[in-house]
């Protein structure tokens, strides 16, 4: 029996790297807002979208925005523990704790900013929380688009 492939065929590091950084004035640009971040920072991280259920999700990429030496806290530890929560139930963090606060572990983090968008999850932290949602589905609507335009063009 032939092992199985891991990772995505089509959704790749190199690909959600060129998204993050085609997004990347955008997101800059809204950063640098107080209304948006108090500290003009963000973190992204994005789960392979390929692991099995039941399976403990993979970073496939992770990007830092802003200056890190402004964190005050662990925002790439909050963004995978949002990651974490969208992998498990399959849904966007914020729909999550507002609308089935019941499927919540004792231990799962009370914050949201993460989205699962067909099976892609990313999340964001650094920004404030619809914030953090925003810049997630964006880069989740990026490695969408991306991932589909290479699957055309590999036809």
């Amino acid at each position: 029996m032939t092992p199985e492939p891991s990772g995505s065929r089509f959704l790749t590091a190199e690909l959600a790297k060129a998204a993050l950084i085609a997004l990347a004035p955008a997101i800059s640009a809204q950063l640098a807002a107080p209304e948006v971040s108090g500290l003009g920072v963000l973190h992204v991280v994005v789960l392979d979208p390929t692991q099995r259920d039941g399976d403990e999700p993979r970073i496939l990429y992770e990007h830092s925005f802003g200056d890190r030496d402004r964190w005050d806290v662990d925002y790439a530890d909050y963004a995978r523990r949002k990651a974490r929560l969208s992998w498990r139930h399959r849904m966007d963090g914020r729909r999550l704790q507002l609308l089935e606060p019941h499927r919540l572990h004792a231990d799962d983090a009370l914050l949201w900013g993460s989205v699962w968008l067909d099976g892609l999850v990313v999340a964001a932290s650094g920004a404030f929380p619809i914030w953090d949602e925003c810049f997630s589905l964006m880069a989740a609507a990026q490695l969408r688009a991306r991932a589909w335009d290479a699957a055309q063009n590999a036809s």
